[in-house]
């Protein structure tokens, strides 16, 4: 299990890492731009990192494996931030990127964060999804239909699988 976790860390640090940290800081232009850093941003931030840092330690725990395409959770993980977003480790990177570029006032930084936001929502459609269907089955399909693909209300119905 150690070697899971390893490569869990691994995947972290190349996927969000790059995506959420590398490249706004370095569109950013950090650490020049540090001295104009609105920290009131620290508000988005703070919270889609621990979101963030949550659901890749779900995909490790609960599912079995890590956020990395190339080893896919084992197991359909509808536990944690699962419970009412299908997505919420998305949303936490969108959180990020919106809370740097509310940080450093940066236009390239919101059209960053929007065509993160497209890409992972045509992402999760044509390809997360499809994959989830193949692989989980009946359980992603009561699932689906429980919690919301984004945002919104939890419906009731079918119950939560559980890990």
């Amino acid at each position: 299990m150690a070697w899971l976790l390893g490569r869990a860390v691994l995947s972290f640090v190349v996927l969000p890492g790059t995506v959420a940290f590398l490249v706004p800081l370095a569109l950013a232009d950090f650490p020049a731009s540090a001295a104009k850093f609105d920290w009131r941003s620290l508000s988005a931030l703070v919270p889609g990192i621990a979101l963030l840092l949550a659901c890749v330690r779900e995909f490790y725990t609960a599912g079995r494996g890590t956020l990395g395409p190339w080893e896919p959770p084992s197991r359909l993980v509808t536990t944690g931030a699962y419970r009412l977003s299908r997505n919420p480790m998305y949303l936490a990177v969108v959180l990020v990127l919106w809370g740097w570029a509310l940080g450093f006032g940066s236009r390239p930084l919101v059209t960053y964060a929007l065509a993160f936001m497209l890409v992972f929502h045509l992402r999760v459609v044509f390809v997360e999804e499809p994959w989830l269907a193949r692989t989980h089955g009946e359980a992603w399909d009561r699932y689906k239909a429980r919690v919301p693909r984004w945002l919104g209300p939890v419906r009731a119905g079918a119950a939560p699988e559980s890990a």
